[in-house]
């Protein structure tokens, strides 16, 4: 749950599991180091406890295509700024990790289709079956591309990014000083897993978000034939939670790389 106060926004919830509001102050204050340099703008922290996170109010406004446009050259900053390895935590963190209310890993791993492979596609395809929310001839599909994904099919020279995890739209807010991030899965990973999630749930502006950090990051020709790829890992965490519409969609997707 939420409340608000003239000073702060409020996040609760007294059935947290431990480490549950550390670890998201930990990745807001991660992705806002960044900011000096032209990063993305990232919500302040006021407090955090075991059972709620305190953060800056924001007043949300329409966006506008100069919004869009810093936030696609803030993205590129920030995920450019880097992180250890694939999968590391946000710095001064090493416990736990959650996408929404869903538990996932952390654990620094030498190559990017490893990590994606065994700690963000292969879990939640596991719970998906066992809630009986995707058949196991789809999960032998997904798991096919995670093969490959395992044998570096997909690895490219680019370092890990330090990215958001969860950019979905709900967690953009455009504000009159421009875009704000918000609730984050902030980890060592692929710059493309962050657009990714942009353009499977919608996100206003888009095309010049896209624009823009295609340009700043210096994307090489061909990476929007990989956006499915970096999609399967939260159309596997929407099967395993919302049900079977969300595994037809991963199966789908999967299908290009199998």
């Amino acid at each position: 749950m939420s409340s608000t106060s003239p000073a702060h926004h409020r996040k609760s919830w007294p059935a947290a599991p431990e480490g549950f509001f550390e670890v998201e102050a930990a990745g807001l204050r991660w992705l806002a180091e960044p900011e000096l340099h032209g990063g993305a703008r990232v919500v302040e922290v006021r407090a955090v406890a075991a059972d709620h996170i305190d953060l800056a109010r924001l007043q949300p406004t329409r966006p506008t295509p100069a919004s869009a446009e810093a936030l696609g050259r803030g993205l590129a900053v920030t995920h450019g700024s880097g992180a250890p390895a694939f999968g590391s935590p946000p710095a001064g963190w090493t416990s736990g990790a959650w996408i929404g209310r869903q538990r996932q890993s952390n654990d620094p791993t030498p190559t990017w289709g490893a990590f994606y492979a065994e700690q963000r596609v292969r879990p939640f395809v596991r719970r998906a079956v066992d809630h009986g929310h995707l058949e196991p001839a789809g999960a032998r599909i997904v798991d096919r591309v995670c093969d490959r994904l395992l044998a570096g099919d997909f690895d490219d020279s680019r370092a890990p990014a330090r990215i958001h995890g969860d950019l979905w739209s709900g967690n953009v807010v455009f504000t009159a000083q421009g875009a704000v991030l918000i609730d984050p899965a902030a980890h060592g990973g692929h710059g493309l897993t962050d657009l990714a999630m942009l353009a499977l749930f919608g996100c206003p502006g888009l095309d010049r978000v896209v624009a823009a950090y295609e340009e700043a990051a210096g994307l090489e020709r061909g990476w929007r034939e990989l956006v499915e790829l970096h999609q399967l890992h939260p159309l596997a965490v929407h099967a395993a939670s919302h049900g079977p519409a969300y595994a037809v969609q991963l199966v789908e997707s999967a299908r290009v790389f199998a």
